[in-house]
């Protein structure tokens, strides 16, 4: 299996984006030392990293926008534990890549996922997949530390495959076709090192969140709040920090006659991130009798987002219990990296 699938056993080339003010130095190679006693939750990190746009056009149905920052630690999850990996000396950048649909700028976590070629006089210098990955200032994105060849013009090529995920309402008929964006990109040390770089020692550790970013040319990865969900909201309940929202459609263009449509968000506390690629199980209770008792599937919706959804063959004022078989696959960046571990089951 790809090691980015879900482990379900177990543009306008350097244009700024700012991630706050403070000092700026080299931090290629390095970063502050991680926070003692983290808690099991999301907290603030010990810093945060600017970023520079490097593009942004379609790529088949999709919109793909493209951004670096320094080569920076990350976390990877497998089942329940994550692993960090650390910066290598010879990294160059950490690329970060962005999907979303143009229309109604809805970011989109694919799980078949997404790979970045780099190219310079017509060699190969990388070509590899970036790990699905939340960070707090940049909510959900694609993003992996890459070597390049020295200072120049590289070609950068980012393909986006095909979405395997239940697409509903404005979404059905789209996104099931892989595409490709090409930019072009002139990496020097000078312009990657004058990316904003802020500390924050008295602030670390606490329980909170940094704020998203605001990008001009990329959207937010934010779903609904749950007052915001179509349909009627059963409530919502917290699982390991994750916030778990659900909301039962009783009407619906994708639903025929005697069906309802039970859709489970699941967000980040604080900025209402997704929290794609978990594996979980629902169960509706209508009037005493068991409608629905399997697996909610990955989907996505214009007014919901992502979420984990099923049709239920009855209508009615359910009872729904939701259990967590698998946490969210995706890797994490810094304040991230305790959080969203466990196996909640959560009643509503």
């Amino acid at each position: 299996m790809n090691r980015r699938r879900f482990l379900a056993s177990a543009g306008v080339a350097g244009a700024s984006i700012l991630a706050g003010c403070g000092s700026v130095e080299n931090q290629s190679t390095r970063s502050p030392p991680l926070v003692e006693n983290r808690p099991d939750a999301t907290y603030y990190p010990t810093h945060k990293e600017g970023m520079k746009m490097i593009g942004v056009g379609d790529a088949g149905d999709y919109k793909v926008g493209l951004t670096y920052s320094y080569p920076h630690r990350f976390w990877t999850v497998t089942g329940t534990t994550a692993e960090q990996v650390t910066i290598q000396d010879d990294d160059s950048v950490h690329l970060m890549a962005s999907v979303w649909d143009p229309d109604t700028m809805t970011v989109l976590p694919i799980q078949s996922g997404v790979s970045i070629t780099v190219s310079s006089d017509g060699e190969t210098v990388a070509d590899k997949q970036p790990w699905p990955m939340v960070s707090q200032n940049m909510g959900f994105h694609y993003g992996d530390n890459y070597q390049l060849d020295g200072e120049g013009v590289y070609e950068m090529t980012v393909r986006v495959d095909g979405m395997t995920e239940r697409r509903l309402g404005g979404f059905a008929d789209r996104f099931g076709d892989a595409g490709e964006m090409t930019t072009n990109f002139e990496f020097s040390r000078s312009a990657r090192d004058d990316i904003a770089f802020t500390e924050y020692p008295d602030q670390q550790g606490s329980r909170a969140a940094l704020d998203l970013m605001k990008m001009e040319m990329m959207p937010t990865s934010q779903v609904p709040a749950p007052d915001d969900l179509p349909g009627e909201l059963l409530g919502t309940g917290k699982g390991s920090d994750e916030v778990y929202a659900a909301t039962w459609l009783s009407e619906a263009p994708f639903l025929d006659s005697g069906q309802s449509y039970l859709a489970v968000s699941v967000r980040t506390p604080y900025n209402r991130v997704p929290l794609p690629m978990m594996s979980i199980d629902g169960a509706v209770d209508i009037g005493g009798e068991t409608a629905y008792d399997d697996s909610l599937s990955a989907a996505v919706h214009p007014d919901i987002g992502y979420h984990y959804g099923a049709v239920v063959e009855a209508t009615g004022d359910p009872s729904v219990t939701v259990e967590t078989v698998g946490p969210s696959q995706v890797s994490r960046h810094e304040g991230y990296e305790t959080a969203f571990l466990g196996t909640p089951t959560i009643e509503f």
